[in-house]
């Protein structure tokens, strides 16, 4: 190491709120994320990626996709067609179930979700210290949702108990409906129902029906799964958080197929791996991760746990963890009418087979590492902004800066470059001074910056400086490749 090794880096405690804004400003700015059609003003809760984004959203989709069809034999993927036949979500129950209860502030025109208005009321009535009165709410609750006309029975709870908008104060309600989250369109010519079809609400339906497809051509045997990314839609009531609730978002979905009575093993197992995924492989920090149970299962589940991450407005998930039972592939032998039976060649046993999910959103999760890693601190006190990313994700991984470009310097840097970006997103920049150039690239999280300068060229030898201590060390040029290749596992 150089003398740098006296430099001392203070971080800088930031308040929630602020950290939030200070995100979104950085994202346009470096080209993480644009809102979508900005120029004409935009549209809601749709969002782009932009240059450095689309690297670091690569660079999830990449790790996840190896965490399951390299580091297991038997799950190998799939990619879906978007669109379906629609008889897939009559079976899947999306068409009659997929529905949230919707209301509406008739002062302030702002929609809710009807639940989630009852259940921060919960919340707040708990945090107050008013838990019997917490409990005596949950409970009507708990009645309205098993209500034979439910939307009815949540709108009368609402009113009874005096209900009102947490964001706003206000509480002139609408009364509750269902709306459902498909979104619809046509295909064809005309326009008629015969046309209609859905832009798919989740990834995991065209991984059932391709059950037997994937397993006879992959010659799988159960225990395997099916893993997939893709694109999902979902017309939100309630949208926002920067890119946490969007209507269009991207999924990393793996079906674990296993036999009935098997499932709580291969549940527990996932549970563990999939925990541990995102502080080895992302380096998030465990403290900021939380498993959530859920007691309220969907109609399909026998047992649910949520991965959570401590966001800037409050801790949510971001990974589902979901043991399905075999509702998925009953569903749709009944309506397909096509046997969805797994015969094991070794014991002749006939079964369906039960499933264990793990769902994981890729925007959000994209969200979280940001989050995670937005620093400010200070270096000999200077300050600066840095995001601390696994170098694993970090869009960019090395930038090479030559001291100055005369003297044959600004030469040399662009051919290490040249040499480097064969393997790895380098960046070259020489505008401005070398402190401005290493603060622009800790803006972005580069997690290393190499410097070219006279001794370079007289030694071959070049100044490695590393992101978040601001450390540098001396190697030869020869090794920068073997360096970066090592620090990147």
């Amino acid at each position: 190491m150089s003398n740098s090794e006296q430099k001392r880096v203070q971080s800088v405690k930031l308040p929630p709120d602020k950290v939030m804004h200070k995100l979104v400003s950085l994202a346009k700015r470096r080209g993480f994320i644009f809102q979508s059609s900005e120029i004409y003003e935009g549209l809601s809760s749709c969002f782009d990626y932009g240059p450095l984004g689309s690297e670091l959203k690569k660079n999830i989709k990449d790790l996840w996709w190896k965490s399951m069809t390299r580091r297991h034999q038997n799950i190998v993927g799939i990619d879906a067609s978007i669109m379906m036949n629609p008889r897939v979500w009559e079976a899947s129950g999306h068409v009659s179930s997929f529905n949230d209860p919707m209301i509406d502030d008739k002062t302030t025109k702002r929609r809710y979700r009807a639940d989630h208005i009852i259940e921060n009321h919960i919340e707040k009535l708990r945090r107050d210290g008013k838990d019997q009165d917490a409990l005596r709410v949950q409970g009507r609750y708990e009645a309205a949702g098993g209500a034979k006309d439910s939307n009815r029975a949540l709108y009368e709870l609402i009113i009874a108990e005096g209900i009102k908008a947490q964001d706003t104060g206000s509480g002139d309600w609408t009364e509750v409906r269902q709306f459902n989250l498909m979104f619809q369109c046509n295909m064809g010519a005309v326009a008629d129902t015969a046309s209609i079809v859905y832009l798919r609400p989740e990834t995991a339906q065209g991984i059932f029906v391709n059950f037997h497809n994937v397993r006879e051509s992959s010659r799988m045997r159960v225990p395997f799964g099916i893993a997939q990314i893709g694109k999902a839609f979902r017309n939100e009531i309630v949208k926002g958080n920067f890119i946490f609730r969007m209507v269009e978002f991207e999924q990393m979905e793996m079906q674990y197929f296993v036999k009935p009575g098997t499932q709580a093993e291969a549940f527990e197992a996932w549970r563990e791996e999939r925990f541990n995924w995102y502080t080895e492989s992302l380096g998030i920090s465990r403290e900021k991760l939380h498993w959530y149970k859920h007691d309220k299962l969907a109609h399909y589940a026998d047992l649910a746990y949520d991965i959570k991450f401590e966001f800037p407005f409050g801790i949510e998930e971001i990974e589902g963890i979901h043991s399905r039972t075999d509702f998925d592939l009953k569903q749709h032998q009944e309506f397909s009418g096509k046997n969805m039976e797994y015969i094991d060649q070794l014991t002749n046993e006939r079964y369906i087979p039960y499933v264990v999910e793990t769902s994981a959103g890729c925007d959000r999760l994209f969200l979280a590492l940001l989050a995670d890693a937005y620093t400010e601190d200070s270096v000999d006190g200077e300050e600066r902004v840095v995001l601390r990313l696994s170098p694993k994700v970090a869009p960019v991984k090395a930038a090479v800066l030559p001291l100055m470009k005369k003297g044959g310097m600004g030469e040399a840097a662009l051919k290490l470059r040249d040499e480097l970006s064969t393997d790895f997103l380098i960046q070259y920049d020489d505008a401005g001074s070398i402190g401005k150039r290493y603060r622009r690239q800790d803006e972005i999280g580069t997690p290393f910056c190499i410097t070219v300068d006279h001794q370079s060229l007289e030694e071959n030898t070049v100044t490695v400086r590393y992101r978040d201590s601001a450390l540098q060390e001396r190697i030869e040029i020869s090794r920068v490749k073997e360096f970066l290749a090592a620090k990147l596992v």
